[in-house]
């Protein structure tokens, strides 16, 4: 006999006092049903107890697990066919939850909404699935429009008497200029409006729509000058690509990056790759300087350009954009003369449109210092003086060009000598303004060796005359000048009246030759 059968059988409590029925130490008044060993380890009975705890903890999903689809007792799981068919429906539930994820991401607030309702793919037996599910854009209310939608006759007119409402009725406009306003561009914020009745009057609809399309145009404008313009220390995608097309024809090698920065130009180092030609050398550094296209810097030097007589007949017929080309092309021009003639200036290796590749003066990345930020001995600054005296003499009378912007800033010093940069803007003497401008120069050269201590400097007028060749003889500035002027006044109307013609450039950079 096993002990669970002996615990089990208990006498029954006889007949006796009330204490002893009471007693916490006494026989439990219910007998528990008797079970052997072989049920209590039995695994039915063990899911049997689960169960109950179950139901009596979640009696919803015991409810829920009632239904065709989830109990064993009515799928028949060996046939592969209903298998297949209940992982497909898993799959496309979770495929449809993912499309609508997508929807409200990309949606999100927006008034305009797209929709993946074409794409989904739902079962007719599909319970998630409710034909009540509708797009919130089909069904939300318009507060622009009326309820109950009202036609106006061909009269123009509904109503009679004093309840006549015509097509300029303030409220019926006042709707119709607030319905209108979403017309608008998309960068115009105009608000969100549901749940209102706005009216706007056509004052205020009018001045409101003038100021979408000044600003429609205003980013416009602005998205074609960062699309179509340099700014300081980049380029726009037009002068990228030509980069691009130097380095992959093996002209460069590579471009290390930005070395100086101007007003009217960005100037970048590259190392020379092969040449395609081989009458043309590419030094092993170059410098690459790209004009800059905006046209700001660009209004007050039209001056230098304009009246020069190389290009004045070319002038005239550009656009403003084609003069930045100009510019570049002009000092690759002056360039050449000033290497014939033996002046020390960067090397022109090539010239695209308006960047102007040129010899690096300097080594190893590093540029050549200007001559303001140097710091010479007397020895060395009283043999670059000479040696600038020479360059301007070498520049007047050999290249026929006056530098017109000649100062320490535009002077390097590099192996021992100066070096002369940034003759874009250089015209010849027979300018209308050359002679000032050369005079100008005089005295940035002047002063500059003055204050760094060359005895031998001479005065901007002496300078003048040195390297002119001119005797002017004037007691004072003012009339030195003054006689300038009337020497460029000469030369103007000689030029005028007996009409000179520029020839072209000649392919070996010599002076141009004038036509009679």
């Amino acid at each position: 006999m096993d002990s669970v059968g002996v615990a089990a059988a208990a006498p029954d409590a006889g007949p006796g006092p009330a204490w002893q029925s009471k007693c916490p130490w006494g026989a439990p008044s219910t007998t528990s049903i008797s079970c052997s060993l072989a049920d209590v380890m039995s695994e039915q009975l063990a899911k049997e107890l689960q169960l109950e705890e179950e139901n009596a903890a979640f009696p919803e999903v015991v409810a829920a697990a009632e239904g065709p689809f989830i109990t064993g007792e009515n799928i028949d799981t060996s046939s592969d066919l209903m298998l297949a068919q209940m992982l497909q429906m898993e799959f496309d539930r979770e495929y449809d939850a993912q499309l609508r994820r997508e929807e409200k991401k990309i949606n999100g607030d927006s008034k305009v909404s797209i929709s993946f309702e074409n794409y989904r793919k739902v079962h007719p037996y599909d319970s998630d699935s409710s034909e009540d599910e509708v797009d919130w854009q089909d069904t939300r209310h318009d507060p622009y429009r009326a309820d109950k939608p009202t036609t106006t006759p061909r009269r123009g007119f509904i109503g009679k008497g004093k309840d006549i409402t015509t097509k300029h009725d303030e409220v019926v406009c006042g709707r119709k200029n607030t319905a209108r306003m979403e017309n608008f561009a998309p960068e115009f914020q105009v608000g969100d409006g549901i749940g209102m009745d706005l009216k706007l009057s056509n004052q205020v609809f009018n001045a409101l729509k003038q100021h979408a399309y000044s600003e429609e145009r205003r980013s416009a404008r602005l998205h074609e000058k960062k699309e179509h313009s340099t700014a300081e220390k980049a380029v726009d995608p037009k002068t990228r690509l030509l980069l691009y097309k130097m380095v992959n024809s093996g002209m460069l090698e590579t471009i290390t990056g930005c070395i100086s920065t101007g007003k009217e130009s960005v100037v970048f180092h590259a190392y020379g790759g092969n040449s395609a030609t081989e009458d043309k050398v590419i030094p092993p550094e170059c410098a690459i300087k790209v004009f800059k296209t905006t046209l700001n810097e660009f209004k007050n030097r039209d001056k230098y350009i304009k009246d020069d007589y190389r290009f004045k007949d070319r002038f005239s017929k550009l656009n403003p954009r084609k003069i930045i080309r100009m510019w570049a092309e002009k000092e690759m021009h002056n360039l050449t003369r000033m290497q014939n003639a033996g002046i020390p200036c960067p090397q022109v290796v090539i010239l695209k449109k308006h960047i102007l590749v040129m010899s690096f003066i300097g080594q190893d990345q590093v540029p050549a210092p200007k001559l303001k930020d140097v710091t010479l001995s007397s020895e060395d600054m009283k043999k670059a003086y000479y040696q600038i005296l020479d360059m301007m003499q070498q520049l007047y009378r050999e290249c026929n060009l006056v530098h017109a912007d000649l100062s320490e800033y535009n002077m390097l010093w590099h192996d021992g000598k100066v070096w002369l940069i940034d003759v874009s803007q250089s015209v010849e003497p027979t300018h209308p303004h050359g002679l000032e401008f050369l005079f100008r120069d005089c005295r940035n050269v002047s002063q500059f060796f003055q204050k760094g201590g060359v005895a031998e400097a001479l005065n901007e007028r002496e300078l003048f005359n040195a390297v002119s060749g001119l005797n002017i003889t004037a007691d004072n500035e003012v009339d030195f000048q003054a006689e300038i002027e009337a020497l460029e006044k000469m030369n103007e109307d000689h030029v005028q009246n007996h009409g000179k013609k520029l020839s072209t450039f000649s392919s070996d950079g010599d002076p141009p030759i004038y036509d009679e």
